[in-house]
């Protein structure tokens, strides 16, 4: 528990970071936005964060912590590797019963100095005498990795009791006006971004307001994903969620496109609360996919069993050239035809998603979670499914499916495993082919565990998966939720 300092954070009835109309730095100009790969070591290959919000930390329950594993030529592994929470040495806050440190992550250079930085949400963290207010702590990258030195410290302006202050987290290029990545945190139904100024780590300038939408349809937000859907070389925000109020639980997304002066709020899209981006037809624009695990009405499909979406980028004609996803939705579920399976209440098919190349032919493929699938009598023991990208888009040519009684899968189906709970598609050997990392976070009576499914030139396989937890990094196992987040 830390006691609430009021911290000077400036209202705008748009989430703008304003500034004159400049084109952006050469370091960034052309930059791709979609460009997601975590470094915090600076040594080219793809580094793995994973967070266990339910750790025991200091012998107190749920304080939670997160693994970090740093790539290399044979990909990641539970020797390169470390554990960190609000206990590691000069680590912002104390590890305390309940604060869910790790519940949500995201990564990027926040300070321009060339190495990709921590973000880590502990919504659950108390702020005398606000309960559950929540807060962040940025894991500032070096040469030697993530450690706790120098650690920052991020709260909302006003800390109201249950908002949960970081419970949904995204890092990004969405402004020309500094060489550093901006922050967007999610706190109820307000979202925030903090700017660092160059060679800074502390003293962020911060923007909140309430999350802009459509009259009469408020985004309660669960998760955000980042993208340059428009093309114009700034990341595009899209915040995820489901609807509040009269018709609650439908999934909403709050799409706010980057431009020269800030981010800029532009529609709503239906779809949501899961979220990933890529460029699936390899067009030159950032696709935008949406998972709806539990829809009322499954997007406009007549299905219970989880719908996923998928909103191709564009470039735009307007005044400003900008866009975004400009097309229809093109819906997905279990029924479509060549995807394996079938639809059935409860699957949760697409309750988590990822977006990246899988053989490297330059098209950007799809991971889908459904941790509530029935594996024969089993309930809830969960299966992942890998979608392909293509010329014309996401086809189900090829697709594929797992779970944990798939030939060469570590493991055997159990109820409540909720296996792919979350998935991550990673290139930590920097072949150019992403692995897929799924995670059960309920797995062991819900100490959870990763599983590691590699790539090759036919894409994602089950030959040579692998299994790890949290114990090899020194992490406590039992309770951990280990896997419950893992860094997009």
């Amino acid at each position: 528990m830390r006691t609430y300092r009021p911290a000077a954070v400036a209202a705008a009835s748009l989430l703008l970071i304003a500034g004159a109309a400049v084109a952006a730095p050469s370091a960034y100009a052309g930059t791709r936005a979609d460009d997601r790969a975590t470094d915090f070591n600076g040594d080219g290959y793809e580094d793995v964060l994973i967070g266990a919000p339910g750790g025991t930390v200091g012998g107190k329950k749920g304080a939670g912590y997160v693994t970090v594993q740093y790539g290399g030529p044979d990909g990641i592994s539970t020797t390169r590797g470390a554990v960190l929470s609000q206990n590691t040495t000069e680590v912002p806050g104390a590890a305390e019963a309940g604060d869910g440190f790790g519940a949500a992550l995201t990564t990027g250079d926040l300070d321009g100095d060339g190495y990709d930085d921590a973000v880590v949400g502990l919504p659950g963290e108390d702020l005398e005498p606000v309960t559950d207010a929540g807060a962040v702590v940025v894991l500032w990258g070096t040469a030697q990795g993530l450690t706790g030195a120098d650690g920052d410290w991020l709260q909302a302006g006003e800390p109201v009791a249950g908002t949960r202050f970081g419970s949904a987290l995204a890092a990004a290029h969405f402004s020309p006006d500094i060489p550093g990545d901006q922050l967007a945190v999610t706190g109820g139904l307000d979202l925030t971004l903090y700017q660092y100024d160059p060679g800074t780590r502390h003293g962020a300038a911060a923007r909140s307001s309430r999350l802009p939408g459509t009259p009469g349809r408020e985004i309660a937000p669960r998760a955000m994903t980042t993208g340059d859907y428009d093309g114009n070389g700034l990341a595009d925000l899209v915040v995820s969620g489901v609807t509040a109020g009269a018709e609650p639980g439908h999934g909403w997304s709050a799409l706010l496109l980057g431009e020269v002066q800030g981010l800029r709020y532009d529609r709503d899209l239906r779809g949501g609360p899961a979220v990933a981006s890529g460029d699936i037809d390899h067009d030159g624009y950032d696709d935008l996919v949406t998972g709806e695990p539990h829809s009322p009405d499954g997007g406009g499909e007549s299905t219970t069993g989880g719908v996923v979406g998928v909103y191709y980028g564009s470039a735009g004609d307007g005044p400003v050239g900008a866009e975004g996803p400009g097309t229809p939705p093109v819906w997905w579920t279990q029924d479509t035809p060549g995807v394996p399976g079938g639809s059935e209440a409860g699957d949760g098919w697409g309750a988590d998603l990822s977006v990246a190349d899988t053989d490297g032919d330059g098209y950007a493929d799809v991971a889908v979670g459904a941790p509530g699938e029935d594996i024969g009598t089993v309930a809830d023991a969960g299966a992942v499914w890998v979608l392909r990208g293509a010329a014309g888009g996401l086809t189900a040519t090829g697709a594929s499916s797992w779970d944990q009684d798939s030939v060469h899968v570590p493991g055997v189906p159990e109820k409540g495993d909720r296996w792919g709970g979350q998935v991550r598609l990673s290139d930590p050997d920097g072949d150019g082919r992403a692995a897929l990392l799924a995670a059960a976070p309920g797995e062991n009576a819900g100490d959870g565990i990763v599983w590691v499914l590699p790539s090759g030139s036919g894409g994602v396989t089950a030959a040579g998966s692998w299994t790890f937890d949290a114990g090899p990094f020194g992490g406590a196992r039992t309770g951990a939720g280990y896997g419950a987040a893992i860094d997009e």
